[in-house]
């Protein structure tokens, strides 16, 4: 850590320079004819510096902010000034390998990205980029339930307060370094707040402020150079311009005089509406990634940024879709704080229609005078009511500049496409005579309006919302902490928090026929070791990936139909825990879905339960102090023959908790919320730890385990190369939008079924299959393409029933019955696809049907969740 602070500013001969490259895309892509001469003229401010300014700023007066009379309009931002969308990312993206350059490919692999509200917070996402860091920006929007992990003013804004309200409050904890982006670096008031705020809570050793330009006087820079060295840090700058601002004395006065002035003529006619009324206004429902932050509110991961980048040419594709045939200027329209989400909407719809078609701006907060003059930044303003309900103080008028045509014809839009969160999407937005979409509707040929899903998240730490109940035994206030990814498993923190104790560094595999001795001989029980984690082969793997292309709409439906029936019945406060491991996927995607069609961010628990030693209660402890015991709704993914609901009633008996398991399949006919009582294969049951997040199944030891210790698990990072579990994900969430409809429809005839609630048919079928193959213990006989899968991964199979007829469903049991030298026998009038039966006298030796032993070799392994 270098203690000396070091500003290096660009085109300074008294400070360090970092050299933007000379013809850089941001600035040169689209040359700007400087619009500051009409300020320049009347109020005597001037800007002073490197040649490169005018191409990246004009000047403009504010109206109603009397601590700074200017505004520097950036060509290049997005915001004031409609421009090309490459431009726009480009201008954050270069400064962003700028940095990486700067910091070094170590450093940069720990440094987190904090961009400024509402102005930068494109720029900033876009530095993240090229940074390819995971990033935050502050924000103005306060969200019920999130506490703040830091705050800073912004002095000379209009509306100063700024919240920082990560999901994950260790995003801003680490000691890598922290980059602050902004859009111009004018006093250094502002970053100097945010540096003092966040090193108070969490020091580092360096710190590195990007902008634009860097137009600081002399005293400026010297504070923040004193700062840096009182809090012993590092402190470079990173800006592709810089410069002065020369202000008379008397500028407060002469901008008030030149606004009172230009006021008359300040808004100049928007613009005719056509012929025909006002334009026509289309809603295009973009298929948005279920789970995807709109922006970086709340935090933005690398895992995010790809996620977006796939999604984006079939977003744009349905934008495209929307636009009418012949147009040829097209500007997409965000909203305040929302840019990121709309500039990449915004380019790769350009680059889907091609040529140089396509324009993209914000909407802001800041009230700027309008003037329609070729020498001025500002041409001209559409003011409205905000429409997102604002509690933070701000004004309640918006603004969108230089989008209605002004004087000039050749300036008008033939169609404005606003992209707006769902936050946004009021009444106030559509109706009254100065709604937006009203004025844009009078100033263009068509308006198209996309609402995207507003991110919102789930405390890391959740807050508690209710009195611990009962089962918050005396003597045990202190309970354990959740486990989060990445540190443990592969989901990200957001989507899930484990209630398990990470024993990863702990030797529990044993080879399966070991296992299966002691289990049979009552020597040990199942949860107190793990099978050998070994890999499919590539056959198998392949397997895998045909039945996940060919069943992910039939899970993404069932997930719908569940999510539908749980938020109906249990109201939009229900909390998902799901049962580790099989069902933590599930969960995951019953999440997803609430989020995709509803806005909701419910939080998600992985709890482990254990056949004949029941649910952890240590977990059950932590669900009650931080929730209300009915709103917790227990996830799995399919029933057998029902163990598993049968021991879930009984451990929550009386404790308040609703024992009504949800899952996607019930051929046991164990549960009344399901998605289809069909059975037919989930592909996570086709794998092992690397289609549920790395993690092992759940293990209950003592020695390992204590009283006041949650169930334990193991992380199995080592196989990180071969994981899937987003994959599987990705894929079903991607069918959401075209099972929306049916997923709904499915939870209308869910209820209104009369034979919803269960007759435990499946345990009748068991017990029959049990007399007939002479086998005196059903926990032997695992119903269903689930549970037979399992039985082929980690038990010692002896045989397998499948009804005769079933297709491909049962082509990987096929493949995993050949391994193991088991026998698959047709039969008639079962009530499953399958059922696996476990050897019903094992000992080494008797591993197949006919008693011979059959390696495996080591190519298959077990797969996801308890026995059941």
């Amino acid at each position: 850590m270098t203690n000396a602070p070091v500003n290096a500013g660009h085109e300074r001969t008294d400070e360090r320079t970092i050299a933007p490259p000379k013809a850089g895309p941001a600035v040169t892509a689209t040359p700007q004819t400087w619009t500051g001469r009409w300020v320049a003229d009347r109020a005597g401010i001037a800007l002073t510096g490197s040649e490169r300014l005018p191409e990246l700023v004009g000047l403009a007066l504010r109206s109603g902010n009397p601590k700074r009379a200017h505004l520097l309009v950036s060509t290049v931002l997005g915001k004031h000034v409609p421009q090309r969308p490459s431009v726009v990312h480009s201008a954050g993206l270069e400064l962003g390998r700028r940095v990486r350059d700067l910091l070094g490919a170590e450093a940069a692999g720990r440094a987190v990205v904090l961009g400024y509200a509402e102005t930068a917070t494109g720029l900033g996402h876009s530095v993240a980029d090229g940074l390819d860091a995971p990033y935050l920006h502050s924000t103005r929007r306060p969200v019920p339930g999130l506490d703040p992990v830091g705050g800073f003013e912004e002095e000379h804004s209009h509306a100063t307060s700024h919240l920082l309200l990560p999901a994950d409050p260790g995003l801003l904890a680490g000691d890598g370094p922290l980059v602050l982006v902004d859009d111009e670096f004018s006093t250094g008031r502002t970053v100097l707040n945010t540096i003092r705020d966040l090193h108070a809570r969490h020091p580092r050793g360096h710190y590195v402020v990007v902008a634009l330009v860097d137009l600081r006087s002399a005293a400026d820079r010297r504070r923040l150079d004193e700062a840096a060295a009182e809090l012993g840090v590092r402190l470079d700058l990173v800006a592709t311009a810089s410069g002065g601002v020369e202000l008379p004395e008397d500028v407060v006065a002469r901008a008030e005089r030149l606004i009172a002035e230009a006021a008359p003529a300040a808004a100049p006619p928007a613009g005719e509406p056509p012929a025909a009324g006002p334009a026509p206004l289309d809603r295009v429902e973009l298929d948005w990634p279920a789970g995807l932050p709109d922006g970086g509110r709340h935090g933005f991961t690398a895992r995010d940024r790809a996620r977006l980048d796939a999604a984006l040419p079939r977003l744009a594709g349905q934008l495209a879709e929307a636009l009418p045939a012949g147009a040829r200027r097209v500007l997409v329209l965000g909203f305040e704080e929302l840019m990121y989400a709309p500039l990449r909407l915004a380019d790769a719809l350009a680059e889907r229609l091609g040529g140089d078609r396509v324009r993209f701006s914000t909407t802001t907060r800041s009230p700027v005078l309008a003037v329609d003059d070729p020498g001025y930044a500002i041409r001209t303003r559409l003011a409205f009511p905000a429409h997102d309900d604002p509690r933070d103080g701000g004004s309640s008028e918006r603004y969108a500049y230089n989008v209605a045509p002004g004087s000039d014809p050749a300036r008008r839009f033939d169609a404005v496409v606003l992209v707006v969160d769902d936050v946004a999407d009021t009444p106030a937005l559509h109706e009254g005579e100065h709604a937006l979409l009203g004025q844009l509707r009078r100033v263009t040929d068509r308006v198209v309006l996309a609402v995207l899903p507003s991110h919102r998240p789930v405390p890391v730490v959740p807050a508690p919302l209710a009195a611990p109940s009962s089962l918050s035994a005396p003597g045990s206030s202190e309970l354990p902490a959740p486990l989060y990814g990445p540190a443990f498993s592969s989901y990200p923190a957001e989507e899930v928090a484990w209630l398990l104790k990470d024993l990863s560094g702990v030797a529990l595999e044993a080879p399966t026929e070991e296992r299966e001795e002691a289990v049979q001989n009552g020597g040990a029980h199942y949860a107190e070791s793990l099978p050998v984690e070994y890999q499919p082969s590539p056959e198998y793997q392949e397997l895998f990936h045909q039945a996940l292309r060919g069943s992910a709409g039939r899970i993404a439906l069932a997930v719908g139909t569940v999510a539908e029936t749980l938020l109906r019945e249990r109201g939009p406060g229900l909390v998902l825990a799901s049962l580790a491991r099989a069902g933590t996927p599930v969960g995951i995607l019953v999440r997803r879905w609430l989020a995709f069609a509803h806005g909701l961010s419910v939080p998600h628990y992985a709890v482990s339960i254990v056949r004949g030693r029941g649910i952890d209660p240590v977990a059950l402890r932590y669900l009650a102090a931080h929730h209300r015991a009915r709103d917790v709704v227990f996830v799995d993914g399919w029933t057998g023959k029902g163990a598993i609901t049968r021991e879930l009633a009984d451990a929550l008996a009386g404790t308040g908790f609703d024992p009504d398991l949800a899952v996607l399949a019930d051929p046991g006919r164990c549960v009344r919320t399901y998605g289809t009582r069909d059975d037919f294969l989930i592909p996570s049951a086709c794998l092992n730890s690397t289609v549920s997040g790395l993690v092992s199944r759940t293990v209950l030891r003592a020695g390992l385990i204590g009283p006041d210790d949650f169930h334990g698990a193991k992380h199995y990072a080592e196989l990180a190369g071969n994981d899937v579990s987003a994959l599987f994900l990705d894929a079903v969430a991607a069918r959401f939008g075209e099972v929306r409809a049916a997923a709904v429809e499915g939870a209308d005839r869910l209820a209104a079924d009369p034979h919803r609630e269960p007759d435990r048919a499946g345990w009748a079928a068991v017990e029959r299959i049990s007399a007939e193959y002479g086998i005196d213990n059903v926990n032997l006989v695992k119903p269903g393409v689930g549970e037979t899968t399992r039985v082929l991964l980690r038990r010692v199979p002896w045989r397998i029933l499948a009804r005769r007829g079933a297709g491909a469903d049962l082509d990987h049991v096929r493949l995993l019955a050949a391994q193991r030298g088991v026998e698959v026998e047709e039969v008639d009038g079962l009530p499953y696809t399958c059922v696996g039966l476990i050897h019903p006298r094992y000992s080494r030796g008797a591993t197949g049907g006919d008693g011979r032993a059959v390696a495996d070799g080591g190519t298959v392994t077990e797969t996801t969740g308890r026995e059941s």
